[in-house]
């Protein structure tokens, strides 16, 4: 979630700046071309009210026209501006530098012809710092009423490019500092709106692992998600208060049953005493109650499971397992199963009395399902932060469906009614290994039965 939210935040704060930045630096352009043509149009009014008085019919016409002259050429050498009084018909009255004229084309051109009506010129196009553009600012020059000459600058753009450029770059300067402190707001920002988002997730993944006790401290973030917070932390309270009650009375009734049971039972072989040997009757009572007692003891067995804390260290995963085969090995050879193990060097971190009961859960529905000559693999193996111990079966495995719902509390097959079990003994070892951060999968074998995978983690439970 953070990696779409803090991107989402950056783009719109970076397109915020954006749009604030482009305008300020078009503005800045114009007015600093703005400045300079304000300039020189106060330059041009100067000169056209020397040239007013330059006429070929007044007396100390060619004086003033040499002062004019003078006055344009030390402007030029001073500015680098050219500059010259043009009659109507592209006389001139005085410019410089020498042999400069007005361009027969062009917006210089138009400009020219603007002043001859009377106007100055208006604002010329903006110059932006990659171009090599010039300035050309006209200024009519009237005498009794008329027209006489125009005045015409043409200045160089090159120092008003400069300073445009360089206050473009203290513009994105000032964009890049503020896009870095906008960035670190949003990582802020960020952070404080999904710190209780993912303290929530984690307290929800503990909950989901057996860890009921996880809680979460609203503390921080938005009123909303500590409001949250705080709901959850209810939840959370009425859910294990439930849990509870029903591993309390699940405990409870299976050890109020067994004495009853095994009163009945007992009267139940006082009573055979007393029937002919060999009664059909009565040897189907006695292994329904066994069963019951069975279904009995799984039962308190899965309430202890869920109820009693895991009892964590560093375990060698591979001698547990090899312990475990030898003590099933007795029975494979009964069977005629051949039991195989392939040993490795794998530490975990797991229950080893609980690793043990589960693995033994496993193995006793391994060597039930699977027929003599056929073979059951156990395989110690390590992968990435987990370690595995993956125990293959020969029997005739199971349906997708059927795989879908194994492990279920007393789910048992349809083609497998008739062979002894509670159907809880996966769920007591799924319930085993999820009190240590571990978990129990299952999927099909190769090349049959069913393949399942006892997980513990490699991790210590405080890292």
């Amino acid at each position: 979630m953070r990696t779409r939210l803090l991107p989402l935040l950056i783009i719109l704060m970076a397109g915020v700046l954006l749009a604030l930045g482009f305008p300020l630096a078009v503005s800045l352009a114009a007015a600093e071309q703005q400045r300079v043509v304000v300039d020189r149009i106060d330059d041009t009014a100067r000169v056209a009210a020397l040239a007013q008085f330059v006429s070929e019919s007044r007396s100390g016409a060619q004086e003033r026209r040499t002062m004019l002259e003078t006055e344009l050429t030390r402007y030029y050498e001073v500015y680098g501006v050219r500059a010259g009084v043009f009659y109507r018909d592209n006389g001139v009255m005085a410019r410089a530098p020498e042999g400069w004229s007005v361009p027969e084309e062009g917006p210089a051109r138009r400009s020219f012809e603007e002043a001859l009506l009377g106007r100055r010129s208006g604002d010329p196009e903006q110059v932006w710092p990659w171009q090599n553009g010039r300035l050309i600012v006209d200024s009519p020059v009237v005498r009794d009423g008329d027209v006489v000459a125009v005045v015409v600058t043409d200045s160089p753009t090159g120092q008003m490019r400069s300073r445009i450029l360089h206050g473009w770059l203290i513009i994105a300067a000032g964009e890049v500092a503020a896009m870095l402190l906008a960035v670190g707001a949003a990582i802020r920002l960020t952070g404080w709106v999904l710190r209780p988002v993912r303290v929530l997730d984690a307290a929800t993944h503990d909950i989901a692992t057996g860890r009921m006790n996880s809680r979460v401290a609203a503390a921080g973030g938005p009123p909303e998600l500590r409001r949250l917070a705080s709901s959850f932390n209810e939840m959370a309270d009425n859910v294990e208060d439930v849990l509870e009650q029903q591993r309390a009375f699940v405990a409870d009734a299976s050890h109020q049953l067994r004495n009853p049971l095994a009163a009945l039972l007992l009267r139940i072989e006082l009573l055979s005493l007393e029937l002919p040997e060999g009664n059909e009757e009565i040897a189907s009572v006695r292994t329904e109650g066994k069963r019951l007692a069975q279904v009995l003891d799984d039962l308190l067995g899965l309430a202890l499971a869920e109820h009693t804390a895991a009892d964590l260290r560093l375990t060698d995963i591979g001698e547990v397992a090899s312990e475990r085969v030898a003590a099933w090995r007795a029975l494979a050879d009964e069977k005629g199963v051949r039991l195989t193990e392939h040993r490795a060097a794998v530490t975990a971190w797991a229950d080893p009395i609980a690793l043990s009961s589960a693995l033994d859960a496993v193995m006793d529905n391994a060597l039930k399902f699977t027929p003599a000559d056929a073979e059951v693999t156990v395989m110690v193996a390590r992968d990435g932060m987990t370690s595995k111990i993956v125990i293959n079966d020969g029997g005739p495995g199971l349906t997708d469906d059927e795989l879908a719902r194994i492990g279920d509390r007393f789910w048992r097959s349809n083609r497998h009614q008739n062979i002894k079990g509670s159907g809880l003994g996966l769920s007591i070892s799924r319930a085993l290994l999820a009190a240590g951060g571990g978990s129990i999968s299952f999927e099909h074998g190769e090349p049959g039965g069913l393949q399942v995978t006892l997980s513990v983690p490699r991790s210590s439970p405080t890292a």
